[in-house]
């Protein structure tokens, strides 16, 4: 199963259609979509584009958006839990998103705000964070991510640059 991520992708529709096209050539047919918010409203144009489920939680940017905070979704086994972050204080540094990780048991955690590309396992479980597609930071690249999930307890996770 493959899970393609996206976020704070602020309204950049070609760069979700970027995304999209990418992720198919780069990583193959992808299953589902998480986005991790700042306009959540692009989630349908992202579910127009890709032809699957899209899951979207709401961020800082998203006002009374009809999307909820947190979500939790199990995936091949896998317990993910989906948030902006902006509530959690990843700006500053993992440390609370982490405590409640372990406490919801999550396998993995995908979180947005930051503008800026991570993979990285703590306390065993993989923080991931897309980037942005539309606006990264500190001189990074625009990027979306991918992880694919395999059994017994494997899994892939991928950042991919746009052009």
């Amino acid at each position: 199963m493959r899970v393609g991520i996206m976020g704070d992708t602020h309204g950049d529709i070609p760069s979700i259609r970027q995304a999209v096209g990418q992720a198919a050539s780069q990583a193959g047919p992808i299953d589902i979509w998480l986005h991790t918010g700042d306009f959540c409203r692009d989630a349908r144009v992202l579910t127009e584009l890709a032809g699957i489920p899209v899951i979207t939680v709401a961020g800082n940017c998203d006002g009374r958006a009809a999307a909820k905070p947190d979500e939790f979704v199990e995936l091949a086994g896998f317990l993910f839990w989906l948030t902006h972050g902006h509530q959690h204080r990843v700006k500053q540094d993992l440390k609370e998103i982490e405590t409640w990780a372990l406490r919801y048991e999550a396998d993995v955690v995908v979180y947005g705000h930051t503008h800026q590309a991570l993979a990285e396992t703590q306390s065993g479980i993989l923080f991931f964070n897309p980037g942005s597609t539309s606006a990264p930071r500190r001189g990074k690249n625009r990027t979306f991510g991918v992880i694919e999930l395999f059994g017994a307890g494997k899994l892939l996770p991928r950042l991919i640059s746009l052009p």
